[in-house]
């Protein structure tokens, strides 16, 4: 049984939630910040936060020095497309000259340009793109990481993305979070042909997905330019049946009836909501749906913000990620994502840090064993070289890390 202390932090912050898990409205503002304590796991489980005048009591094999740095919980990226081939700097570039995103789509770019590259890809291509991308994950104090499939868009190949986000979470020490996306838009073989697409979703991928055990979550692209809200409604209907959990893309571009369907179904988030409706707002009041809200999307593609204050005094359990792929959102920076959340959203810092540990915990079904600094959970936590813990946003873009330490172990240092 290994027993550590990790001690001689500036802070811990802890993010408590007293047992509840999650922090909705104003809540969300509440941290809470220890000075002079020290942590104390054993077999990489908090067993106490104890002051350092009350060491001499505790035995333990291990003492970790954290030289005056502070201690946040693990951060979670809840929202990632990481796995994906080639490059769209060329779409990019139009983007730049004014073309928009839509238009891109329409014509066969976009999520389809992935695609193709992504087929031309082995499955060791696909884990030897994705090793670098989440080391830089972990660089950067993330424990928790979900990943997408998505740029397959036929049995085969989205089964071979899902087996390389499989064999990721075998080779890293953090927890990688599958989700299955084959309802991200319509291949071009399926392009007259919709209907077809949906039932080849429903009929041979989810029941593959969830015997051979490869996905957690199914998520789905709910807009005017991929799919319905029918046909969302459709394939949920079948991934919940088949012991799926629930994610969706909406409220994007265009209000379509998607929020409805996620809503509907109980889906762990709804993520996106740059266009969410004013009266939409209350509808988040009493749901157990996270808002998972992605600032990086909004400044690549220079479009609005979600409406993260609104959502918040509307009492919304809110999240935030990078969404981190490489048509919308090419930014694989956690921290500047905090950064941006803050300036250009509102948020307070309190807010972001939760949104990014407890509640981005919450968005991954995993509110009961991480995302705080609570007896009990996982002692998965981000050290920053910093004395005080508004440092972090306040530098941006900046990467201040000193330590990830996963399960109790170091694993990473600068």
């Amino acid at each position: 049984m290994m027993k550590k202390l990790f001690t001689n932090s500036s802070q811990i912050i802890t993010g408590n939630t007293n047992g509840k898990n999650y922090k909705r409205g104003k809540e969300i503002s509440q941290l809470e910040v220890l000075e002079n304590h020290s942590i104390f796991c054993e077999n990489g489980i908090i067993k106490d936060i104890i002051p350092n005048h009350s060491i001499f009591k505790i035995n333990f094999d291990e003492k970790v020095n954290l030289h005056g740095n502070v201690i946040l919980p693990g951060l979670i990226d809840c929202h990632t497309h990481t796995a994906f081939a080639g490059s769209r700097a060329n779409e990019f570039k139009e983007k730049i000259a004014g073309v928009n995103y839509e238009e891109i789509a329409k014509r066969g770019g976009g999520i389809n340009t992935t695609v193709s590259a992504v087929r031309n890809s082995s499955l060791t291509d696909l884990i030897d793109l994705m090793k670098p991308r989440v080391q830089e994950f972990i660089a950067q104090g993330v424990t928790t990481l979900e990943i997408k499939s998505g740029y397959g868009l036929d049995f085969e190949n989205e089964i071979k993305l899902l087996h390389a986000i499989k064999i990721i979470n075998e080779i890293f020490p953090i927890d990688i979070v599958s989700t299955f996306l084959g309802a991200h838009t319509f291949p071009p073989e399926f392009k007259e042909d919709h209907l077809s697409y949906v039932n080849l979703i429903v009929d041979k991928m989810i029941p593959h997905i969830a015997k051979n055990n490869l996905a957690e979550f199914c998520d789905g692209f709910c807009e005017s330019t991929a799919f319905s809200s029918k046909e969302i409604n459709k394939i949920f209907t079948a991934a919940s049946d088949a012991g799926l959990k629930l994610k969706l893309h909406t409220e994007q571009f265009n209000n379509v009836g998607g929020l409805d369907v996620a809503l509907k179904h109980n889906a762990t988030s709804v993520d996106h909501l740059e266009v969410l409706l004013e009266k939409d707002f209350s509808r988040f009041s009493n749901s157990e749906t996270v808002a998972v809200l992605l600032p990086g999307v909004s400044l690549f593609l220079d479009y609005q913000f979600a409406p993260a204050r609104k959502l918040i005094e509307h009492n919304a359990i809110v999240a935030i990620a990078t969404d981190y792929n490489p048509g919308s959102s090419h930014i694989l920076n956690l921290q500047l994502i905090m950064s941006l959340a803050a300036i250009k959203m509102k948020m307070k810092i309190e807010e972001v840090i939760n949104a990014v540990t407890i509640n981005a915990a919450k968005a991954l079904y995993r509110e009961q064993s991480i995302g705080s600094i609570e007896i009990g959970k996982q002692a998965d936590f981000a050290v920053f070289d910093v004395p005080d813990y508004s440092e972090i946003i306040y530098n941006v873009g900046r990467n201040l890390l000193s330590h990830t330490i996963k399960d109790g172990e170091i694993i990473f240092q600068k």
